[in-house]
């Protein structure tokens, strides 16, 4: 499959990613505790099994379960989707076996599992990218990393210190939840582990930061890039005509041309040398990985969703979502300029 950058810009050098598939699913694991006789009637295709969510990545896992339980008719995943935090104190209190997030298990995590002699396995799953998406009355919807960082901070509060435009007033800058997974990258990724804005606000889920920045027009959010990418979901095509999604830069001196949004194209991952030699080339800045990891002993049915979705028909589900699969190689290829 060749994927290709946007073609709206005529004169520069095209893009192509072309994926090779090259996923494995993860060996079963042997049983590590005798377990309870109820634990032991499910398999890694049969049964019943609690998995938790990032609701971030709620449109794309949707897909993954409902293709998993209509190949494994005998499989019932019971799924939730929230806030990041509550998806770790599921895993971390036995609620679910399985979750699905943007980060791996940190010190303390680790720790509490291993008090109650859990071995976690965490497996990468895909690359996500983080939309910034705006009012389509804005017309600020060319952004480098530094603007956002003074955006989301509160140093900038006026759109019109953004590009001088002085109708839409100060910038309502608002997130899908409290304590979500969008909220902490901001925080300690692109702030640098700085406070957010303390007008920064929380609208309980995706869904409705995207119809709350449809309908305020000095309105500014950040979105998986899941709910706006599969260009064949009627949904993704309504928040489309309602939204804008804004191009972005790391760069310190861009010209137009610099600005990119989170396609699979800027998502597939560049190693330093080869951006080095093309310095066209330039990934996505806001970039995450995504995770699923399992607290089973054995080889349960949470296992068995865990390895579908990191095997070759979950990859190809991430594929299609506009996510970028991991475990694919890109292989970037660049043409001449058209004349």
């Amino acid at each position: 499959m060749i994927l290709a950058k946007p073609t709206w810009r005529p004169g520069r050098a095209i893009l192509g990613a072309l994926l090779l598939t090259s996923c494995l699913l993860p060996a079963c694991h042997p049983d590590r505790s005798a377990g309870t006789s109820e634990d032991a009637t499910d398999t890694p295709t049969s049964g019943h099994v609690g998995i938790s969510v990032d609701e971030t990545f709620a449109p794309v896992m949707e897909s993954q379960v409902d293709t998993f339980q209509k190949l494994y008719v005998d499989a019932h995943l019971k799924v939730t989707y929230q806030p990041e935090d509550s998806v770790f104190l599921d895993l971390l209190n036995d609620k679910v076996k399985a979750i699905v997030v943007s980060r791996e298990l940190n010190a303390d995590e680790k720790k509490e599992l291993d008090k109650q002699n859990m071995l976690p396995r965490a497996t990468k799953v895909g690359i996500d990218g983080l939309a910034i998406i705006l009012h389509p009355s804005n017309p600020d919807t060319l952004l480098t990393v530094a603007q956002l960082r003074s955006i989301f901070s509160g140093q900038t509060a006026q759109w019109s210190e953004v590009s001088g435009q002085k109708k839409l007033g100060g910038i309502n800058v608002v997130f899908d939840a409290n304590r979500s997974s969008t909220s902490r990258f901001v925080r300690d990724t692109l702030l640098r582990g700085g406070a957010l804005s303390p007008k920064a606000a929380a609208t309980q889920s995706n869904r409705k930061l995207i119809e709350y920045v449809a309908t305020h027009p000095s309105a500014i959010g950040i979105v998986g890039v899941n709910w706006i990418s599969d260009f064949d979901d009627p949904n993704v095509r309504g928040f489309l005509r309602r939204i804008r999604v804004a191009s972005i830069t790391a760069r310190p001196h861009p010209t137009k041309d610099d600005y990119i949004q989170p396609y699979q194209v800027y998502l597939a991952p560049k190693p330093a040398a080869l951006l080095k030699e093309h310095p066209e080339l330039q990934n996505y800045p806001l970039r995450r990985d995504i995770y699923a990891i399992s607290r089973e002993a054995r080889a349960g049915l949470g296992s068995g969703f865990v390895s579908f979705v990191a095997g070759q028909k979950g990859q190809l589900i991430f594929q299609k979502s506009g996510l970028m699969p991991a475990n694919m190689q890109a292989r970037i290829v660049t043409t001449n300029k058209r004349q």
